[in-house]
């Protein structure tokens, strides 16, 4: 864990200690991208922050429990989705994302469906030559995703998934802005917005029950195509 303090030169200072509380949030401005890469290094082998830089601007970010329970079972649910499907999919979680010298991001999910073949064995993604993951899942419980959604339109992802506790959302990129839609890109002719049903269940199910639950919900309306 660590302490992040906002220096004059634009540099963070690091310790062994942390007064960051898990849900707390903060925003650094006029931070270098030099800076943000050298905390990503640094913070590489024990990291539970979470970074999102867009043009200067660091948001830093602990993740809560409550925050992680939503974002596993989402990805557990695209994941069901695709099973069902019999869609191919290749998740990578919170991979880091960066468009060299603008902005970087870690989703809490991520996943390649349509462009799955053009990153199938690699090892590092280059957005500079790769394209962006097809599907991310954001959840807004403990903090907002506009700054995140400003960076995933700058690397062109075509589909985020939100949820803030309430609502859940299927969010299109369209002359880079999202807008909220009814059906989804990646799963389409299914309606998706329904997920907002089961997560409100989250806290009262038992995780795999709500999982079998879905999945049983997936196959009926598959049944009515």
């Amino acid at each position: 864990m660590v302490i992040v303090q906002r220096q004059p030169t634009s540099h963070i200072a690091m310790t062994s200690n942390t007064l960051l509380q898990p849900t707390e949030i903060i925003h650094l401005s006029g931070i270098s991208w030099q800076t943000y890469e050298n905390l990503l290094t640094e913070l590489s082998a024990t990291r539970r922050l979470r970074l999102t830089y867009n043009r200067g601007t660091l948001e830093i970010m602990v993740p809560s429990p409550e925050h992680e329970r939503y974002k596993k079972i989402v990805g557990r649910f695209v994941e069901t989705l695709a099973e069902e499907l019999e869609v191919r999919i290749q998740p990578l979680g919170s991979t880091t994302f960066k468009r060299p010298e603008l902005s970087g991001a870690e989703p809490d999910e991520c996943f390649y469906i349509k462009n799955i073949n053009f990153i199938k064995g690699k090892k590092r993604i280059n957005l500079q030559q790769d394209p962006p993951p097809d599907l991310v899942v954001e959840i807004d419980i403990t903090s907002s995703s506009k700054n995140r959604f400003e960076v995933y339109a700058d690397m062109g992802v075509p589909e985020i998934w939100r949820y803030d506790g309430s609502i859940f959302s299927i969010n299109i990129l369209q002359d880079d802005k999202y807008i909220a839609v009814d059906q989804s890109l990646a799963f389409p002719n299914l309606p998706l917005t329904e997920i907002a049903d089961f997560l409100q269940q989250v806290e009262e199910k038992d995780y795999l029950d709500l999982v079998s639950d879905f999945r049983n919900w997936v196959r009926s309306k598959i049944d009515l195509n």
